[in-house]
């Protein structure tokens, strides 16, 4: 193979590394989520996610914490305790579109709540 025939092959394989944030899902979509995350999550991080059998999910609470890591516990869920993994559900660009609404505090904004 030629030099530049393994360097196009090579920064076509590079490309994932340099790729941007996932878009976020449609709006259709964001609603769904939204309502997943309050009922779903809800049930155990408590309906205005201020903590029950779960943490609390409020931008305080995650401060420190990074939208990569959030999303994967979303996705792989906590081994040894009841948060689930939600993978089956969730593709990775929904479960951080919701790392990142939890991060900016924006969970419940649109509820009114």
């Amino acid at each position: 193979m030629s030099r530049s025939a393994w360097l196009a092959l090579s920064l076509f394989l590079a490309l994932p590394l340099f790729a941007s944030t996932p878009a976020p899902p449609a709006v259709d979509r964001q609603r769904e989520l939204r309502n997943l995350l309050i009922q779903d999550c809800g049930s155990c991080h408590g309906l205005r996610l201020r903590g029950g059998l779960g943490p609390a999910l409020l931008a305080e609470q995650l401060r420190g914490k990074s939208a990569d890591y959030i999303s994967s516990v979303i996705l792989q869920g906590r081994p040894g305790s009841a948060m689930p993994g939600w993978s089956p559900l969730l593709t990775d660009a929904e479960a951080r579109w919701i790392a990142e609404l939890l991060l900016q505090g924006q969970a419940l904004a649109e509820t009114g709540s």
